[in-house]
């Protein structure tokens, strides 16, 4: 489905990716690990069309989805093709209600003419979002404001779902349902590609991973032989992971 080759890419003239190569298949949870500054937001910006080549030079490498280059289409045609992204930080409209924010993720007419089903999809993953639809989402808490936004992609009827670290700032609970979401959301059919700082759980549910560091991917490989490279556990797990 997404096939990334020897991208090169980054703000203006500041790089930040060099040469990354991954790929995301059909029906696959994908985790993409790396520290802060690494450039992991950068590469599902790209993706997403958020980030695109300057008007003087060119990037690097390829982005492919279905074959299709997505470097040619400006990002709202992305999401149209089947690629939705849940950004870090939510970025909703707080004072708009719970479901006038998920029906603006169903702006593609495709999405749109389904959006009644896809609501109630929403709904049954998260009930307490139909529990409270007609809420301004500024009133929420930060876990069922994070629903809403992995909702709001969800609206668009993907068949890749990015998400930019869900869980940050989230309590262990709601950290717990916004993952349970995400494994029903991919038994549904749907790819998901996940930047998660919850190393363990991030790696718990995916098939496999990838690690990028210094805008490089220096790793590979399948969650539960990520989760046992002694790399991954003393740089990401800290030193009692290493001592087990």
């Amino acid at each position: 489905m997404l096939e990334i080759r020897g991208l090169e890419a980054g703000y203006g003239d500041v790089p930040v990716l060099s040469g990354v190569t991954l790929a995301v298949g059909a029906g696959e949870i994908v985790a993409l690990l790396g520290p802060n500054g690494a450039g992991k937001s950068t590469l599902l910006n790209c993706v997403a069309g958020l980030v695109r080549p300057p008007r003087r030079g060119r990037w690097a490498g390829t982005i492919r989805w279905d074959s299709q280059d997505l470097r040619a289409l400006d990002a709202h045609l992305i999401v149209q093709r089947g690629v939705a992204l849940v950004p870090e930080g939510r970025r909703l409209f707080g004072g708009m209600s719970v479901q006038e924010n998920l029906e603006l993720g169903a702006f593609a007419p495709r999405a749109w003419a389904g959006r009644r089903a896809a609501l109630e999809r929403v709904y049954t993953l998260f009930p307490v979002l139909a529990e409270r639809r007609r809420t301004a989402v500024q009133a929420l808490s930060g876990g069922q404001q994070q629903m809403v936004a992995v909702g709001r992609a969800l609206m668009a009827s993907p068949r890749l779902l990015m998400l930019d670290e869900p869980s940050l700032g989230l309590a262990p609970r709601l950290v717990a349902a916004i993952l349970e979401a995400l494994v029903a959301i991919n038994r549904d059919g749907v790819a998901v590609f996940l930047v998660e700082q919850n190393v363990p759980s991030a790696l718990s549910l995916a098939h496999r991973g990838y690690l990028l560091e210094g805008g490089r991917i220096v790793g590979e490989g399948s969650g539960a032989g990520l989760m046992a490279n002694e790399h991954v556990r003393r740089a990401y797990l800290g030193p009692l992971a290493v001592r087990r």
